[in-house]
């Protein structure tokens, strides 16, 4: 690991950037503040001034590190295509994310679930951020007379609950099961059939 050159004010991202290096190194369990202000060649009490805790920094890297994997997902929120394609387009791709991560890298991604288990916070806000793309999918379907709900915030919620298999990191183990993209596309057809307009 090479340390920070003192070529610079340390900032934020630079110690974030840094305790990635360090959770890959040592991962979660013995990974430690001091560690990380050693990766940069400065005293903890640099980092403590950019981050309260331990707890702090760790949550921070997990929201970097969640905001990087979805990183896509907004793009197909906000295309063109008609809503029921783009639910079924947003479903594979976190899908697609989530299994990447786990087969390229199992012991990362273990590393960096372990993190945001950690941090209920981020869980829940990376779980909330999730549900309100769906839900402006959703919402677009019912203007279009594709999707027939009175109330997209909990339709949306729903759908990441039927859809829980594959992207929740708890099912992990069964992402490389011979039968799994057959099982998707029976999932997705049946969460579109469910909320296909019943409308004329």
């Amino acid at each position: 690991m090479t340390p920070r050159r003192d070529s610079g004010p340390l900032t934020a991202e630079a110690i974030i950037a840094a305790t990635e290096e360090v959770l890959r190194r040592y991962g979660p369990a013995k990974a430690t503040v001091v560690d990380v202000a050693r990766a940069l060649n400065v005293s903890h009490g640099s980092v403590y001034r950019h981050f309260a805790s331990k707890t702090e920094l760790r949550e921070a890297v997990a929201r970097r590190w969640l905001a990087r994997v979805c990183a896509g997902l907004e793009d197909i929120v906000e295309s063109d295509a008609p809503a029921p394609a783009r639910l079924r387009a947003w479903l594979g791709e976190l899908f697609a994310i989530k299994r990447r991560k786990v087969l390229d890298d199992p012991e990362l991604f273990a590393t960096y679930s372990a993190l945001v288990d950690e941090t209920s916070t981020v869980v829940r806000d990376h779980r909330a951020h999730l549900a309100e793309q769906v839900e402006r999918i959703i919402t677009d379907g019912v203007a279009a007379g594709d999707f027939d709900t009175t109330d997209p915030n909990r339709t949306a919620h729903a759908v990441l609950t039927a859809t829980a298999h594959f992207h929740d990191p708890a099912h992990a183990p069964s992402w490389s099961d011979p039968e799994i993209d057959e099982d998707f596309k029976a999932v997705c057809d049946l969460v579109l059939a469910g909320l296909k307009s019943q409308v004329g």
